[in-house]
């Protein structure tokens, strides 16, 4: 009888220590858990390109004007259950997006519409390539707050 409370004793504190070990949720310090308020929709890019990559969008080494657009969208995901409405990508208004070259310079800031597009001109040069060539490359960026929430697109401009 001993022997058996013994062993009851230690499984009860082998669980209790199971349990401590599992409940312990461990938070990564490098990665921001808040999901972003808006889908930037680079357009221009690859349909289909994923969300997490940087989209390349094309132009000629040759042209003289880069038009750099997007589109805003937020997900209504009301009807994500009903597989007849699903979700639905509003296009997203009234939004301030500065344009930034990864460097940190500044190419522009611009406002959404009410299609949700924002687009801004500019040339290789303002994009830091004096003369374009085929597979040079402008890393870019897409800054804006909607709703309270920060969120930052990267793309790229990529010489033809």
């Amino acid at each position: 009888m001993n022997s058996y409370t013994k062993h009851i004793k230690i499984l009860v504190i082998c669980l209790l220590a199971g349990a401590v070990f599992t409940a312990c949720k461990e938070e990564d310090p490098w990665v921001d858990a808040t999901v972003a308020p808006v889908v930037v929709n680079i357009i221009g890019a690859p349909f289909g390109y994923p969300q997490e990559k940087d989209p390349a969008v094309g132009y000629p080494a040759a042209s003289t004007k880069l038009t750099l657009s997007a589109t805003l969208l937020e997900l209504d995901k009301s009807g994500i259950l009903n597989n007849a409405v699903g979700i639905d990508s509003i296009p997203v208004s009234g939004v301030k997006v500065a344009i930034t070259m990864r460097t940190g310079a500044v190419l522009g800031e611009v406002t959404s519409g009410a299609d949700g597009k924002v687009s801004l001109d500019k040339t290789w040069a303002e994009l830091g390539i004096a003369t374009p060539v085929k597979g040079s490359l402008a890393r870019i960026s897409w800054t804006g707050t909607y709703k309270g929430v920060t969120f930052t697109r990267f793309s790229q401009v990529q010489a033809q």
